[in-house]
Formats: C-alpha cells, structure tokens, sequence
C-alpha cells in the first residue's frame, strides 16, 4: 500500500473515531454526572439511555436552520466551521501508537498552539455576527478568556519540549520511557490542565455561554446544524485536549503488558472523566476572578517553572 493511500486511510479513520467519540461523550457525560449527584440520568431510550444521543441528533438536525435577518450571513455561517476545522486539524499531530498518527511533524507543539490560536475567531466572529448584545457580551468574554490562557498554555509547554529536546511528539513521548514529565513538570500540568478547561470552555470556565447571565453566550442566535457544530466541537475539544495532555505529561502510549494503543486511551478517557467531574463538582467563579487567576497566579506559576527548568538544565549539563 502507498504511502498516499495509507495517509488518507488513516484520515478517515481518526474523522469516524472522533465524531463517534464526540456523540458517545454526551452520553458518557449525562451518566457520570447523573451518577455523580444521585439522580437517574438518561434511561428511557434504548439500554442505559444509549440511545438518546442518536434522538438529540436527529432533534438539531431536523431544527430550522435559521439566519436572523440582522446578522452578517457570511460571517454568521462561517464562523462555527472554523472551530470544527481548527480541533479537527489539531489531531493530525497527535500519535496515538508508534507510527500511528496523521502528519509526521517536527513542529507538533507549535502546530497546536497555532490552532488553538485560530479557534478563537470562531467565538469572536459568532459573537460580533450575530448582531446582538448578548451574543456580542459572550463572543468579547470568550475572546478576552482564550487569549489570557493561551499565554500560559504556551509557556507550561515550554518546560517538557525543554526536557524532551524536540517538539515533535513522538520525541516527547520516546523522552518519557524513564520518567513521566507530569513528575518534573508537575506545575507545567497543573497549569496546562487549567489552561485546557479555560480554552474548550468547560465548567467551571464556561463563563462565555453562562446561561443566567449571557442565555447561551457567543452562541444564542444559532440553530440547527450550526449549534450543532458549536456543541460537538467542544466535546472533541475535550478529547483533544486529554489526548495532548497524555502525550506531553503522562508518557503517551508508554506502559507495560496492554498494547501502545491501548494504554493511550486509557489515559485519555480518565482525563476526559476528570473534566466531567469538574463539572459535577465545581461552581462557577465570578469573570473577575478567572482573569485575576491568570495574569497574577498563573502566569507567575508557568515563567517560575520554566526559569527553574531551565536553570536545572543548565546546571545538569
């Protein structure tokens, strides 16, 4: 088989996998959390309720998907793909198993940050395209929130390509076989891992759609398909997430016994379980608080980790 055929090959099945896993996180997410606060969750539909992620589906899906009148139609139609397009493409660097991944690139961080860069023009054209004050409140709130954490999610990655020598993120992952980084770089976790919930805006960050106050945010004027890209780009942005998280600080698909692949997903689907608890578990802080806690907390926490780092290098060497 071609190098071509393989590559497309293997495209479509990280495209399957990722949609399926998306719709299966909705589930997973109403049962953990129905769990977690003593009441049923789904049930009704088909064994364990599996079968109401296939009923929401075709509930948006058949909604009208409508353009309000006052919006900016190109702007408002373009501005849920990006954030579609942008998570999508980031996992064409991420190696699942040895040799198993999309794009074999030396410059897989950079790539990444440089996604997570673009995904922010989604909230910010959807919010400016919309035409309303709410959609507008969500769309500066989402913007000003993904740049301040975007600084530190840069600079808490910083320490492990520092230890790794690379970064390319098979050479992360290869660097780990004595040492998970999570261990030297366990502040450079900390702080990728608050980071990651600020950037896919889970709770207790979601402040850009808080419902009692914005309705749905960045987001309110959307319907049908296009909400629907909105909601299903989150949930892979969670996956996305877990999976960069595993790669850089939890020794990607290093482990004994079970094979490369599967100790990847392990990993992933407990960090993918932490983010859901996070929800179940913590309440929501006020817009003030989370931009103090990233300029007077977090940043300090990330530079005194990477000169530490870097001094401890220096000195080893």
């Amino acid at each position: 088989m071609s190098e071509t055929a393989r590559g497309l090959i293997t495209v479509f099945v990280v495209l399957f996998v990722l949609m399926s896993v998306a719709a299966g996180l909705i589930w997973l997410e109403r049962r953990l959390l129905a769990l977690w606060q003593d009441r049923y969750g789904p049930n009704r539909v088909g064994p364990f309720g599996v079968l109401q992620v296939l009923a929401d589906m075709i509930k948006v899906l058949s909604k009208e998907d409508w353009v309000p009148p006052f919006a900016d139609k190109g702007v408002f139609i373009i501005a849920p793909t990006i954030i579609m397009m942008t998570t999508l493409l980031s996992f064409a660097i991420v190696p699942f198993a040895p040799g198993m991944r999309v794009v074999d690139l030396n410059i897989g961080v950079l790539f990444f940050l440089a996604m997570v860069a673009l995904t922010a023009y989604s909230v910010a054209l959807s919010g400016w395209a919309s035409n309303s004050k709410y959609s507008l409140l969500g769309g500066l709130r989402a913007l000003a929130q993904m740049i301040s954490y975007e600084v530190f999610m840069g600079l808490s990655m910083m320490g492990v390509v520092m230890l790794a020598g690379s970064f390319d993120l098979s050479k992360i992952v290869e660097a780990q076989r004595k040492i998970w980084f999570v261990i030297p770089q366990f502040l450079g976790f900390i702080s990728f891992f608050i980071a990651s919930i600020a950037e896919a805006h889970r709770l207790p960050f979601d402040l850009p759609e808080s419902e009692s106050e914005l309705v749905a945010g960045f987001h309110v004027e959307y319907s049908g398909m296009k909400f629907g890209m909105f909601f299903v780009g989150e949930y892979i942005a969670i996956t996305l997430v877990s999976a960069l998280m595993t790669t850089m600080f939890l020794g990607g698909w290093l482990g004994p016994v079970l094979p490369p692949l599967a100790w990847f997903i392990i990993k992933t689907f407990a960090l993918i379980c932490v983010f859901i608890l996070l929800r179940a578990a913590l309440p929501r802080p006020r817009y003030d608080q989370l931009t103090e806690l990233a300029w007077k907390v977090m940043l300090p926490v990330t530079l005194l980790n990477l000169m530490a780092t870097g001094g401890i290098l220096l000195a080893w060497r």
